[in-house]
């Protein structure tokens, strides 16, 4: 082989050239690109290209407005900005309107801590001077909040959006509250809530987590007073991890299922708290246990026990000294119960109703019972800040849990005095989940109080029968859409479960509960006239309105006197204000608003937050408004996981496992948070830390040298239009592969499936582009001559490759992809965010082509493998030095070969086909039948321009040292500059 090489041809090559960086530099560029769509105020261009169109609402569930964003936020809203952009470039109005949650405990909560760390009473306060702290504390986080969000990039109208403490909000909330008031749906009652001592108020489920917590443990006797005369004198053991509610003890519980049996103890020690002689009834599977427990040596059953012949027990502090007859003015009725069995325990259980759920529901189901026994009401024993009220004896001055949180005294007292009255047969300790408060960080109790309430199961109208607000709830579930699916059984299981809603607290910073109740009579003022003041005045002052002084007899006017009605002062669940937000946000602005021709109109609602939400936001808007509208607030309902840390565990500043999304930005930039956002599992608890980030940003760094690839090359190109009969069939590929992706990605995108879209993309960039079509195609890109038909079809086909991707990436990148689409068209190009997805053309799609394409992919892969060998072992340094036998014996793949030029898509500069079977040793691949490789030599000269090996070198007088393809490029080219 000759070098004849005499001229430097570099300058005649078609590089790619562009000024787009290789480096991103996200941490600084994007806060450019994001002073840019304000200049430009993208938000607006985007309403008005969308302005007519239907609308896609997703709808924002509010965070509270009380700290810096966490992962978890920007996950959130990065998700939902993801489907807004999304849906806004496949012909939807998608509107995105940002809202917060800015009353309740949250907020309520960080005032007060400052308040106990300069001394300050909360109490000496004056109540609306407390809210205007509050209102101000929530103002400063909304703006922090609102610049964090923007640095991700979330396209919002950020101007104006819904806060719940807005005027106009809370008289919409005030209004709400009084349509249920109004409608008898609203009653105030007295029942068990979950109630924070440490924050003195009643919670909602989605305020509480649940926590491994140590408890006391004690066995306790109840002699049988009445009944069986067998059983009279007899000692029925309950069990239970609260002590502190013996005192409100007012009946036993058993089962049906249960073996029971009478067991006599026949040996103890003498300071045994169960005494030899003494007989108890316990279930048969679980009498070892409690007698293990109670230290007693041995014991001897001595025959079956029915408890339904037991009619009452007596108290087991009836006789205490002190205790006067509060104790025995009641007997402890035996109720059989479904809820009980004999897992742990005794077979019995010990049943307070005023601090149970359970126990509660055992004194409706039974109340009649209750009531022959003494008890015609759920006792009220616990105050709200955890003391006994001064009327249950023995226990003045104990607290179930200090200021703090932590154990007071009253479980110890409890159990000092049944020991002292001999009730007391054992005691220990046991961990296991227990409720505690999301906020405080404390343990829950069970507390009788009275609250205000919405029926579940009261009929709505009398017209229709099983009209009732569960029913309404079960019927819109079904009818609504969620992803995942398995969301839709969780809600409808919750609903389906859930007692009354309770929407009382008792706390100062919310809206109120804005009802007048009758002293006399204990009913709710039904008056359209007062309801109408109540929100003007809220609309005019907002919710402090309710606590001025003469605020009563400001609204109730000139037809009621003050002195005859009671003020409610009880605060809304901020459930209910967020859950009111489909009131006082959508249908309260006409670019929200959704046209209702029915179930399935032309507009969209979505609500997307975390699957803790199936018990909070979502669950209170499906009650809210169909308590109030009917239906559902919404179409469908999109969940997604928990983000934890990259080893699995849910992270925690004690762990130190924390990510802020801050620190990602600052170091990596938004697009790479975004990227790791829209390429999880977000249905799932998804995992984040260092490595993965790591994993994310190399992932990005090749997407943006395919882009950076096709800019260099695009530019190039003169904006020739290529017919497709015109096209070599590879080009012909792409464009199907494009038509393919194109209905892969709209379906991906309108399944919410950001991860999809995503592993899609990624995978064609890396494997078919970079790895197949760029790699073929780099040769007639950069060599072949201005005129060549191949490579203005090739610059036509990147031209639209680069559009297509860049635009159904610009949802998941929009920082990147913007600037991307300016470095391609210009700074004063419109915003790529201001484009609609490409419409492919039909004509793209060829699926014959690319069956026949695969056979060819398929036998490219067994000579690219062979390659890859003589590369390593160094017999060649290039493909291009190689001259491959390719032995395919599959007269099918042999028939896909026919007519192409297999050594241009090999990338070799020379290639022979046989369609004999390979010899021994050639190379083949496992899973490719009937294809074999033997490399070897390419034979010829070595062209100066573009690398080729072959015989024709040197054939061309003018220029002996080029292919006759390059010399015939670089004689067009010389011509056109002479």
């Amino acid at each position: 082989m000759t070098d004849t090489t005499s001229r430097d041809y570099s300058d005649t090559l078609n590089l790619p050239k562009t000024d787009f960086p290789m480096r991103a530099g996200l941490p600084k560029n994007e806060p450019k690109i994001l002073e840019k769509w304000k200049d430009k105020d993208l938000y607006t261009a985007m309403r008005q290209q969308a302005a007519g169109k239907p609308k896609f609402i997703l709808h924002d569930g509010p965070p509270y407005a009380n700290g810096n964003i966490h992962i978890g936020h920007a996950l959130n809203k990065t998700l939902k900005d993801i489907i807004n952009r999304s849906m806004q470039m496949q012909g939807f109005d998608a509107n995105y309107v940002p809202g917060w949650d800015c009353h309740g405990l949250p907020i309520e909560w960080k005032i007060e801590e400052q308040y106990r760390k300069k001394g300050k009473n909360k109490d000496a306060v004056p109540v609306n001077e407390f809210r205007k702290e509050c209102r101000e504390f929530a103002e400063k986080w909304i703006d922090v909040q609102r610049e964090e969000f923007k640095r991700l990039g979330i396209e919002a109208d950020w101007d104006n959006p819904y806060l719940t403490m807005r005027y106009d909000s809370e008289a919409v909330i005030a209004k709400e509250l009084m349509k249920f008031a109004t409608s008898g749906q609203l009653y105030r009652g007295s029942k068990p809530v979950m109630w924070s001592i440490v924050e003195k108020t009643a919670l909602a489920e989605a305020e509480v987590e649940y926590e491994d917590h140590t408890s006391h443990t004690i066995w306790v006797s109840f002699n049988v007073v009445s009944g069986d005369d067998a059983l009279i004198g007899k000692k029925v053991v309950i069990w239970t991890t609260t002590p502190w509610t013996i005192p409100a003890n007012r009946a036993i519980s058993f089962s049906h299922d249960i073996s029971y049996g009478l067991y006599n103890v026949t040996e103890a020690a003498e300071d045994n708290w169960a005494k030899v002689g003494e007989e108890f009834i316990l279930a048969d599977n679980l009498a070892s246990g409690v007698f293990e427990a109670s230290r007693v040596v041995a014991y001897e059953r001595v025959g079956d026990v029915d408890p339904a012949k037991i009619e009452y027990c007596e108290h087991p502090l009836a006789h205490a000294d002190g205790a006067g007859t509060y104790f025995s003015d009641f007997k402890v009725p035996m109720l059989a119960g479904d809820h009980v069995t004999d897992d742990a325990g005794t077979g019995f259980v010990h049943t307070a109703p005023g601090h149970g759920q359970e126990d509660f529901q055992m004194f409706l189901d039974n109340r009649d019972a209750f009531a022959k026994a003494g008890t015609e009401q759920v006792p009220m024993t616990v105050q709200p800040d955890g003391a006994y009220y001064p009327h249950v004896p023995l226990f003045e001055g104990c607290y179930i849990l200090d200021r703090k949180g932590k154990e007071g005294s009253t479980n110890k007292a409890v159990i000092e005095k049944l020991t002292e009255v001999g009730r007391l047969i054992a005691r220990g300790r046991v961990k296991h989940s227990y409720p505690h408060s999301w906020r405080s960080k404390a343990p829950l109790i069970f507390r009788n109080t009275p609250q205000w309430f919405v029926y579940m199961d009261k009929e709505l109208t009398e017209e229709a029968k099983g009209d009732t607000l569960r029913a309404r709830a079960l019927k819109a579930i079904s009818e609504t859409r969620f992803v995942p699916a398995t969301g839709q059984n969780r809600l409808n299981a919750m609903i389906a479960a859930r007692p009354d809603w309770v929407l009382s607290r008792q706390r100062a910073w919310g809206v109120p509960i804005t009802v007048l109740v009758n002293k006399e009579t204990g009913d709710v003022l039904k008056d359209d006239a007062v309801n109408a003041r109540i929100f003007e005045a809220f609309q005019n002052e907002g919710a402090d309105a309710w606590f001025d002084e003469g605020a009563t007899q400001r609204f109730l006017g000139e037809a009621y006197d003050a002195e005859n009605f009671e003020k409610v002062t009880d605060i809304l669940d901020v459930w209910f204000d967020s859950g009111s937000t489909h009131a006082f946000c959508m249908e309260r602005r006409e670019d929200l608003n959704p046209n209702r021709k029915g179930v399935g109109g032309d507009d969209y609602v979505l609500y997307l937050e975390g699957t803790d939400q199936h018990r909070g936001w979502f669950h209170s808007s499906l009650l809210e408004s169909c308590g109030t509208r009917g239906r559902a607030p919404y179409d469908a309902v999109l969940t997604h996981g928990f983000t934890m840390d990259e080893h699995g565990r849910k992270m925690s500043k004690s762990l130190g496992n924390t990510v802020a999304p801050q620190d990602i930005i600052k170091q990596y930039g938004a697009d790479i948070l975004r990227l790791w956002v829209g390429s999880v599992d977000s249905a799932e608890d998804q995992r984040i830390g260092p490595e993965i980030i790591k994993t994310n940003v190399d992932a990005y760094r090749k997407m943006r040298n395919t882009l950076r690839f096709m800019l260099g090359s695009l530019s190039h190109y003169q904006g020739e239009e290529v017919t497709l009969a015109d096209m070599n069939e590879l080009e012909q590929l792409m464009l199907h592969r494009l038509a393919d992706l194109d209905l892969q990605v709209r379906d991906a995108y309108n399944a919410f499936d950001s991860k999809r879209v995503c592993s899609t993309l990624f995978n064609f960039m890396s494997v078919e582009l970079s790895a197949f079509y760029f790699d073929v195609r780099k040769d007639t890109l950069y060599c072949d001559a201005p005129s060549s038909a191949k490579r203005k079809s090739s610059l036509y086909v990147i031209e639209q490759l680069f559009r297509h991707l860049t635009l159904w990436l610009a949802p998941i990148l929009p920082f990147t992809m913007e600037e991307s689409w300016n470095y391609r068209y210009g700074d004063a190009a419109t915003s790529v965010h201001l484009q609609q997805f490409p419409e492919v053309s039909s004509a793209w799609r060829n699926d014959d082509l690319s069956a026949k394409w695969e056979k060819i992919r398929t036998v490219r892969r067994v000579i690219t493998g062979a390659l890859e060998i003589e590369r390593r072992e160094k017999r060649i340094g290039s493909s291009l030095e190689n001259h491959p036998t390719v032995y395919v014996a599959d007269a099918e793949l042999m028939s896909a070969l026919s007519g192409l030029d297999m050594a241009e898509i090999a990338i070799t500069s020379q290639l022979s086909l046989s369609s004999e079977a390979a010899p021994e040793g050639a190379f083949a691949l496992d899973d490719i039948a009937g294809v074999g490789v033997v490399p070897g030599l390419a034979e010829g000269n070595k062209c100066a321009r573009s690398w080729k090996i072959l015989p024709e070198v040197g054939t061309d007088a003018d220029y002996p040292d080029l292919t006759l393809r390059d010399a015939a490029a670089i004689r067009e080219i010389d011509g056109a500059a002479a």
